[in-house]
C-alpha cells in the first residue's frame, strides 16, 4: 500500500494547491472581465465556493480530520468497538478477503508451529488467540479453545464459528484423523500465504489505474469549471 498511499497524498496536495493558489486567481479574473452580476455555471460556483471555504474555514477541515482520528482511536480502545471495526475490516469489499486470508494464514502458521514444538493444544490456542490480529478471529478461536477444553476436537468448533473456509476445516479434520495436524496447518498457511500474495498483486494492479482515473476526473472537473466562464466570455465577444 505504500505506492498508492504516496500517490494519493501527492494528489490531495495537488488538489489543495489548485484550490488555494489557482482558483482564487481565476475568480478575480472572472470578476474583472464578467462582472459580479454575470451568472456562473453551477460547476464553477461549486469549485469557487469550495475554494473559498478551504481558504477561510480551513480549521473546520482540520478539526473534522482530527475528530475522526480521535473517534477511531477511542472506538478501538473499547472491546465491542474494536470488534465492530475488525468485523467491518473482515467483511469490507476488496480488502476484506485479503484480511481474512492473512488471518487464516497466521492462525495456521502459529498453531502449527506451536504444536510441532510440543506446546499443548489449549496453550497453543490461547497464544494464537492473542496473536490473531483481528477481534473477529480472536473471538472464533476463543470458542474453539472452550470447545477443545470440553473434550471436543478442533475441526467441529472451527466449522461452527462460520469464519474459516471449508477447505481449512477439511484439512484440520484430516490432520486430526491422521495425527499430522501441525503439518496440515503448515500446508494451510502456505496455501493462504500464496493466495494473499496473488490477491495483493491483483489489488495493487487494479488500484493504480483507478487512482489515476480518479485524479484525472477531479483535476479535469476543476479545469472545466475554470474554463467554462472563459468560453462564455469568448462566445459573447464573438457575438
Amino acid at each position: 500500500m505504500i505506492y498508492p498511499c504516496v500517490v494519493l497524498s501527492i494528489a490531495i496536495l495537488a488538489i489543495i494547491g489548485l484550490m488555494v493558489f489557482i482558483v482564487p486567481k481565476f475568480q478575480t479574473i472572472f470578476k474583472d472581465l464578467l462582472g459580479p452580476e454575470t451568472p456562473m455555471p453551477a460547476i464553477t460556483l461549486f469549485v469557487m465556493n469550495f475554494s473559498n471555504s478551504l481558504m477561510t474555514e480551513w480549521w473546520k477541515f482540520v478539526i473534522g480530520i482530527v475528530a475522526v482520528i480521535v473517534l477511531y482511536k477511542i472506538t478501538v480502545m473499547i472491546p465491542i468497538g474494536k470488534w465492530g471495526v475488525d468485523w467491518c475490516k473482515y467483511n469490507m469489499p476488496l480488502f476484506g478477503p485479503i484480511i481474512a486470508k492473512t488471518a487464516i494464514s497466521r492462525f495456521g502458521r502459529t498453531l502449527g508451529t506451536l504444536m510441532a514444538s510440543g506446546v499443548p493444544v489449549l496453550s497453543a490456542l490461547a497464544i494464537v488467540r492473542e496473536t490473531a490480529g483481528n477481534e473477529v478471529v480472536s473471538t472464533a478461536i476463543q470458542k474453539v479453545h472452550d470447545a477443545v477444553k470440553e473434550g471436543e476436537g478442533i475441526a467441529a468448533p472451527l466449522s461452527a464459528t462460520k469464519i474459516f473456509p471449508e477447505m481449512v476445516i477439511s484439512m484440520v479434520e484430516v490432520g486430526e484423523e491422521t495425527g499430522k495436524l501441525p503439518e496440515m496447518l503448515d500446508k494451510v498457511a502456505n496455501t493462504y500465504d500464496e493466495e494473499v500474495d496473488n490477491a495483493v498483486s491483483a489489488l495493487t494492479s487494479m488500484i493504480e489505474p483507478l487512482m489515476i482515473v480518479g485524479l484525472a476526473v477531479v483535476v479535469g472537473t476543476i479545469v472545466i469549471a475554470l474554463f467554462l466562464p472563459l468560453v462564455k466570455l469568448i462566445e459573447g465577444m464573438g457575438g
